[in-house]
């Protein structure tokens, strides 16, 4: 992949990533459907874009991907749509992808990875962005928001962590789909009461399973062999300020100085514990 077209097909990944907040938002407030109905569109969306994807690979996604990791999807996808009910696209984006990272960073600390003094002063700038977010005022977000979307980022950590391991991330991704459908199913049959779905919704909510998860994560995954992983990490950065980006310009949000604030200090604690690492791997062996 020559140079151009890797940033090319890297800018269009990671503005689907930031896609996602958007769609999601803009369904839920502005348009009549529910956020139940939201996510089973979503997910059977994108598990219906991915198989055709595989299918003309020749791959079989039914054979890949884990039950636990279809589980941890769905629960992502559920607390992700329930969570925008109360919070706007950036703030949800932030609070995401701090969990994310904070999750991942656990989980690689129980599995014996070190720190250095950096990477611990990253983390710590990190998680007091976090609380000025959650401190109580007039410009905090919803504690419901908050913490639905903090239990869909730490559910995001889990399914990205136990998913490093798989030979075709994307055949893998698909059959994840194919696994949560099930759950989301159900949720939908006993919310049923309060199901409601529209036109505009329902695109929306194909739009963002179809193209910004299932095509978006088809082009990360074509990517990430070109990209070493820590800057493939350092390039999901720019994630929460393009979903912010999209915030102001497409749905009217603002922006507090609250979350200017968190914004810098969860983004700037993530980007030290990332040249932490680059640090760590540059470092003699000794």
């Amino acid at each position: 992949m020559t140079n151009s077209r890797l940033a090319v097909v890297t800018t269009l990944a990671l503005v689907a990533f930031a896609a996602n907040s958007l769609l999601c938002r803009w369904a839920l407030a502005h348009t009549s459907i529910d956020a139940a109905s939201f996510t089973t569109l979503r997910l059977a969306s994108g598990a219906a874009m991915l198989v055709l994807l595989m299918h003309l690979r020749g791959a079989s996604p039914i054979r890949e991907g884990q039950w636990r990791s279809g589980f941890a999807l769905f629960v992502y996808a559920a607390g992700f749509s329930f969570a925008y009910l109360h919070l706007g696209a950036a703030t949800g984006a932030l609070l995401l992808f701090g969990a994310v990272q904070a999750t991942m960073i656990l989980l690689g600390l129980l599995r014996g990875e070190r720190f250095r003094v950096l990477q611990w002063d990253g983390m710590v700038i990190a998680a007091m962005g976090l609380l000025v977010l959650l401190l109580p005022g007039a410009t905090a977000p919803s504690l419901l928001g908050a913490g639905l979307m903090l239990a869909a980022g730490i559910a995001w950590g889990l399914y990205s962590f136990w998913g490093r391991s798989a030979d075709d991330a994307a055949a893998a991704t698909a059959g994840n789909f194919l696994r949560a459908l099930p759950f989301a199913l159900v949720m939908s049959v006993l919310m049923l009461g309060s199901a409601d779905i529209d036109a505009p919704g329902a695109l929306l909510a194909m739009a963002s399973g179809a193209l910004a998860s299932g095509l978006g994560y088809v082009l990360w995954y074509a990517v990430l062999p070109h990209l070493a992983s820590l800057r493939a990490a350092a390039l999901q950065l720019v994630v929460p300020p393009l979903a912010a980006l999209g915030g102001v310009l497409l749905l009217n949000e603002s922006m507090s100085a609250r979350l200017v604030f968190a914004s810098v200090a969860v983004l700037g604690g993530m980007a030290l514990v990332l040249r932490g690492k680059m640090a760590a791997l540059a470092a003699p062996a000794r």
